[in-house]
This record gives structure tokens, C-alpha cells and sequence, in this order.
């Protein structure tokens, strides 16, 4: 049944950071900066994995896909949240707003798979280095990439088509700087129980499955670890699986804190700020994290600078 005396909502009113007005050309630049560092390192690491023959590898591979999906994640939300900042709230038709929330959700449900394919990748490389090439094939990794993808944009397009099917009703005014579904929710004019039931759903899929994959490959790892004799053996294994578990917990736990821990009697201004956290740091967090502490990639980097320097030079 709608509410009585409320209007149909086909745009809305984003109200951003109002804490923050008087400081809005900071913030604005802050942000920016912050934008650009991510577009330019998750493109570097993209590029780098494409021409770098020594980072023709599966755990490579993945990586390249999780910076597209860092680029697409903070390029859904940032341009939109920046134009929210310098005029002090935006309108964005209800159209662009579940557009947004669809391409929030495909990135970070193709994240989540992601981070869970690499930590098998490296499940295999520790635990059964005799089998990982065997298994580890280049047709199936396109494979797990693929599916990573299909099964994330399929249940985002699921959940926005039954969202785009219900009506929302005034007042169209949303206390955030994108459109997350908790904040949409409340606009709903009939029982969103079912729009509820499906997130649920989609977070066990998204999170909770492959947070618990993760954790349980991890405790092998840590187990195969262990009982090898040699101290240089040991801290070469786990060197190669400490840059993903870095990104896996910045990541999931961005997540779960904001999805699964209860929100009631959380203020709006941190709800807001683990969001930035999950859709503005953790984008910059991974590539910073793989340029700075894998040599592989800091070798392939300057391997590519040093071919551009001499071609520049002659």
C-alpha cells in the first residue's frame, strides 16, 4: 500500500558532507587528488600486467581485474560525490541513482570474487606448488575471471530491477553523498521485505561465503608455512600472499563494518565516513600496496621507465 499523502519520487536531493561546507574547496581538492592517485595506479598496474612479460602469471592476471574494478568503484562514486561538495548537495534523477547503486554493487560483488579467486591461486602456489601450473592454466583463469564478472553484474542487474519495480515516495531528500540502499530504503512507498531479503542473500553470496573461503585457504597457508624447515623459505612464502591478505582485510573490513555490523545507533557521519573508506581509500590502498612491496612489479616498472627513457633519450 503507498503512503498517503506522498508523491512519486523521480529525482533526488544528495546532501553530501553539510559538516564540511565551510571547507568545501579543501575537501574538493583533497578528494580530487585522492581520485586521480587511484585512476593513475590502478591504470599503472593494468598496463604494467599487459606488456610485462614477467607478470604474465595468474595472480598477475587477477590483479589487473581488481584494478578494473577499483576504477570502476571509485569512478562511479567519486565525479558524482565531488560536484556534491561544491554545490552543497546535487539532484540526480532516480534513473542515475539506481545506475550508480547497480555499478557499486557489480564492482564490489566483482571484487569480492576476486579477492577470493586470488587467495585459491595462492592456496595452490603454497600448499600444491607441484600441481598449481597444471591447474592454473591460462584457460581457466579467463574462467574464474569471467564468472567473477558474470555472477556480479547478474545479481546486481537482479536487485536493481526488482528495486526499479517498487515505488518510492517523497521527501526525496537523501543525507549522503551517493546512492546506498540503506538511505534508499527509506524512500520505499510499500514493504521493501523483499528488497531486504534479497540483499541479505547477496551479502552472504558477496560476503560472507568468500570471506570464509579466504580465512579457511589462509589457515592452510599459515599451516603449510609453518612446517616449512627453512626460515628463507618461510619468509619467501608468506611474501607472496601478504600483499592480498593486506587488501583483504582493508577491504572486507571496510565491508563488513558496513554492511554487517548493525547501523542502529551509528550517526550518519560515520556511516558516511566508512563509506568513503570502502569507495574512495581502499582503491588507492591496493595499488599502493602491490607497487611498494612487490619487487616483481617495482622491477617491471622500472623496466618500463627505463625502455622509455632510452627511446626519449635517442
Amino acid at each position: 500500500m503507498l503512503r498517503e499523502n506522498q508523491t512519486t519520487v523521480t529525482e533526488f536531493l544528495l546532501l553530501g558532507f553539510q559538516a564540511i561546507h565551510n571547507l568545501k574547496i579543501l575537501h574538493f581538492l583533497v578528494f580530487l587528488l585522492l581520485y586521480i592517485f587511484t585512476l593513475a595506479g590502478n591504470f599503472l598496474i593494468i598496463v604494467l600486467v599487459s606488456t610485462s612479460h614477467q607478470l604474465r602469471t595468474p595472480m598477475y592476471f587477477f590483479l589487473s581485474h581488481l584494478s578494473l574494478s577499483d576504477i570502476l568503484l571509485t569512478t562511479d562514486i567519486v565525479p558524482i560525490m565531488l560536484y556534491v561538495i561544491m554545490e552543497e548537495g546535487a539532484v540526480i534523477s532516480l534513473v542515475g541513482c539506481i545506475s550508480q547503486y547497480f555499478l557499486f554493487v557489480a564492482s564490489t560483488g566483482a571484487e569480492c570474487f576476486l579477492l577470493t579467486v586470488m587467495s585459491y591461486d595462492r592456496y595452490l602456489a603454497i600448499c600444491h606448488p607441484l600441481r598449481y601450473s597444471a591447474i592454473m592454466n591460462f584457460t581457466f583463469c579467463c574462467q574464474l575471471g569471467f564468472w567473477s564478472w558474470f555472477i556480479a553484474l547478474i545479481s546486481s542487474l537482479s536487485l536493481v530491477i526488482l528495486m526499479y519495480s517498487f515505488q518510492l515516495c517523497n521527501p526525496n531528500v537523501i543525507d549522503h553523498f551517493f546512492c546506498d540502499l540503506p538511505p534508499l530504503l527509506e524512500h520505499f512507498c510499500s514493504d521493501s521485505f523483499m528488497v531486504a531479503t534479497v540483499v541479505f542473500f547477496l551479502g552472504i553470496s558477496f560476503i560472507i561465503f568468500p570471506f570464509t573461503f579466504i580465512v579457511v585457504t589462509y589457515i592452510c597457508i599459515s599451516l603449510t608455512i609453518l612446517s616449512i624447515s627453512s626460515i628463507t623459505g618461510r619468509q619467501k612464502a608468506f611474501s607472496t600472499c601478504s600483499s592480498h591478505l593486506a587488501i583483504v582485510c582493508s577491504y572486507y573490513g571496510t565491508l563488513i563494518a558496513k554492511y554487517l555490523v548493525p547501523s542502529k545507533g551509528q550517526s550518519l557521519t560515520v556511516m558516511k565516513i566508512i563509506s568513503l573508506l570502502h569507495t574512495v581509500i581502499t582503491p588507492l590502498f591496493n595499488p599502493i600496496i602491490y607497487t611498494l612491496r612487490n619487487k616483481e612489479i617495482q622491477a617491471a616498472l622500472w623496466k618500463c621507465f627505463s625502455i622509455r627513457l632510452q627511446t626519449y633519450c635517442k
